[in-house]
């Protein structure tokens, strides 16, 4: 059973339940004070209690996303994802489908479709898996000759791109937003910003290591316009991303005003941290440390001609002030614009984030066009 599977929560939940009526069972029969029974009575304490705790971390862990699976969670996903190209294997490879639930219907005409892919850098040799969402209408007979605007959707680290439609609801939310006019019909292309497992490479391009800024910028858009209708110009193409997603998000929105047109960081940090799961992402270039860093990019290098969304909470996200200080810093460059989301209350987890994805949609589907 996967760490993610109901399954194993409720087979959790069972054994914990077990454990307490055990433990009631047999307390009477381990009253002696001899070692005998105090070692029974701790025993069976510890192992109620962390069943418990286990049916608690299985819970938060399904809600939140931060681990995939158990070789994500006790650190033996090692695989680097840089793959070597495959003859005849085209950018985009089909893994499987499915329909968005609860909109109705089983065709794709009328629910649209999710394809489970693996997209591969034709430039980076990085390969990783993604979600894609093509609504109603790319399969309608009267868009067929039409093309399609683009968001890529970036999850936070460690979180899967499973998340981004089972419980941010991407795909659901876009499709309620077009049926009442809020939203154009836009593709919508889900994944992690963990190309490399489990390393943490903040969108970086890691000297001697994963090139992603370039995968994210170059290899990524050039894969999923070969494969679909997808709006061919910059300007048909959004990026959004939560936490360090979010982050990556504005980076790439900001370094790359050519290829995304807006970039939306929900709950993003403004440069990428060197910690335990990025190792060292910049090996001594202080040019490739410095405009990671957005503060200093925005101070030292020419205004990006693109869009950009920021969010925060005045109460439970630490970035608000730092939100409050970005907006303030892309004001004084009179080119890039930039809007914002600031909620009277939130902490940094999904339920915050889907009381903003729908402005967000929104707002970054006013900004992009579908040529």
């Amino acid at each position: 059973m996967g760490l993610t599977s109901d399954k194993t929560l409720a087979s959790a939940i069972l054994l914990a339940v077990l454990l307490f009526a055990g433990t009631v069972w047999l307390w009477p029969r381990l009253a002696r004070r001899n070692w005998r029974s105090v070692s029974g009575r701790v025993g069976l304490l510890l192992a109620t209690q962390l069943a418990l705790f286990a049916c608690l971390g299985i819970a938060v862990n399904q809600a939140f996303g931060f681990y995939a699976s158990w070789a994500d969670l006790f650190g033996t996903e090692t695989d680097q994802g840089v793959v070597v190209d495959h003859a005849g294997a085209g950018p985009v490879q089909l893994m499987a489908t499915s329909q968005v639930h609860g909109m109705g219907g089983s065709l794709p005409r009328t629910s649209g479709q999710i394809q489970q892919v693996a997209i591969v850098g034709r430039t980076t040799h990085i390969t990783t898996p993604a979600y894609v969402y093509l609504p109603p209408e790319y399969f309608q007979s009267r868009y067929r000759a039409r093309t399609f605007p683009v968001v890529v959707v970036l999850s936070g680290y460690p979180g899967t791109a499973r998340a981004l439609v089972d419980k941010l609801h991407y795909p659901r939310t876009a499709q309620h937003l077009v049926k009442d006019g809020r939203m154009r019909p836009t593709i919508l292309v889900m994944l992690r910003p963990t190309v490399a497992p489990p390393r943490d490479t903040e969108c970086v391009d890691v000297p001697r290591g994963p090139q992603t800024e370039t995968f994210f910028a170059r290899d990524l858009p050039d894969a999923v316009r070969a494969h679909y209708r997808a709006a061919a110009k910059p300007g048909g193409w959004g990026i959004v991303g939560d936490s360090t997603g979010g982050y990556c998000a504005l980076k790439l929105a900001m370094h790359h005003p050519g290829v995304y047109a807006a970039g939306a960081g929900l709950s993003a940090s403004y440069k990428a941290p060197l910690d335990a799961t990025t190792g060292d992402l910049f090996q001594g270039d202080r040019k490739l440390q410095n405009r990671a860093n957005l503060w200093w990019f925005l101070k030292h290098e020419p205004a990006p001609d693109t869009s950009l969304l920021v969010t925060s909470s005045k109460a439970g996200e630490t970035n608000y002030r730092a939100t409050l200080r970005f907006i303030a810093s892309v004001q004084a460059t009179n080119l890039t614009r930039i809007s914002s989301i600031i909620l009277d209350s939130g902490g940094h987890n999904f339920n915050t984030w889907r009381r903003e994805i729908p402005a967000t949609l929104e707002w970054i589907s006013g900004r992009l066009s579908d040529r």
